[in-house]
């Protein structure tokens, strides 16, 4: 039995200080949510971690990107749709110019009407989705993944020949095909049959491009949670076996602390040869 050396209690101390440790980290997992509080808990895993983040964060700002440009294409048929309807009663109205029985009065009132809807097509086509223009037939890129891979979308030109033919492309549609005769009437007929079917083509190259960017959103939005899942399976703390690691820790702490103590009274036996 010795009294310098007390190897009991110096085992106990080591035993209870790598508990201590031990129940620390759990504490910090479980508050922090994470199973990598320091770089040094997994340094590869922090390594992956951070590439998935990294590659969540570009998949999530590459599907705003298509979120926003079928927004703008939504807008673009929205208008599309309108110029539509106005193109049909300029339509209506040059039929209806050719009747035998209108004089001429009355074509010019129909002229007024028609030159009006003019004016609102011309002005559809100056229209803009925060600042870019809708109907220059500029094509714009659109970024479809976080590796800046790029879909173009198509442009559409209000200001085609197709439509200014009937419009006459004045501001206030003054300029538009005259109605005011029978043969004109016939001619605009001509025009606006000729502009009716650029806009369906229009329509359909607007619809094409949000099915697409439609697809390429679902298919971000599938990466991004599988990412995201990937992610958590490396970082975030299983709260049901972290909790049972903590509990582990705390009786060993205490059982630990009663053993030190324990450790430490076992050499006072040594009195008893002294007295």
């Amino acid at each position: 039995m010795v009294i310098n050396t007390n190897i009991a209690a110096t085992v106990s101390a080591n035993n209870l200080n790598q508990s201590t440790d031990m129940l620390n980290e759990s504490l910090a997992r479980l508050s922090s949510g994470s199973k990598i509080v320091n770089a040094s808990d997994d340094p590869a895993g922090l390594a992956e971690s951070i590439t998935l983040g990294a590659e969540i964060g570009q998949t999530n700002a590459a599907n705003s990107n298509v979120s926003n440009a079928i927004s703008m294409l939504q807008t673009q048929d929205g208008y599309l749709q309108q110029v539509g309807s106005a193109l049909d009663q300029m339509a209506t109205l040059a039929v209806e110019a050719q009747d035998a029985t209108k004089t001429d009065a009355e074509r010019s009132d129909y002229q007024g009407e028609f030159n009006t809807l003019a004016s609102y097509v011309i002005d559809a086509g100056t229209k803009d989705f925060n600042g870019v223009s809708l109907f220059s037939g500029a094509n714009l890129s659109v970024t479809t993944d976080g590796e800046g891979a790029i879909f173009s979308m198509t442009g559409i030109d209000l200001g085609a020949s197709a439509y200014t033919t009937v419009t006459g492309a004045s501001p206030d549609g003054s300029a538009a095909t005259s109605i005011s005769t029978t043969a004109g009437a016939a001619t605009a007929l001509g025009y606006v049959t000729t502009a009716i079917a650029q806009l369906a083509t229009d329509r359909a190259t607007v619809g094409a491009n949000e099915e697409r960017l439609t697809y390429t959103g679902n298919e971000l939005g599938v990466l991004s949670n599988n990412l995201s899942a990937a992610n958590s399976q490396i970082t975030d703390v299983n709260v049901a076996q972290e909790s049972t690691n903590y509990a582990k820790y705390q009786i060993l702490v205490q059982s630990g602390t009663s053993m030190l103590a324990q450790a430490n009274q076992n050499p006072q036996s040594v009195l008893k040869l002294l007295q």
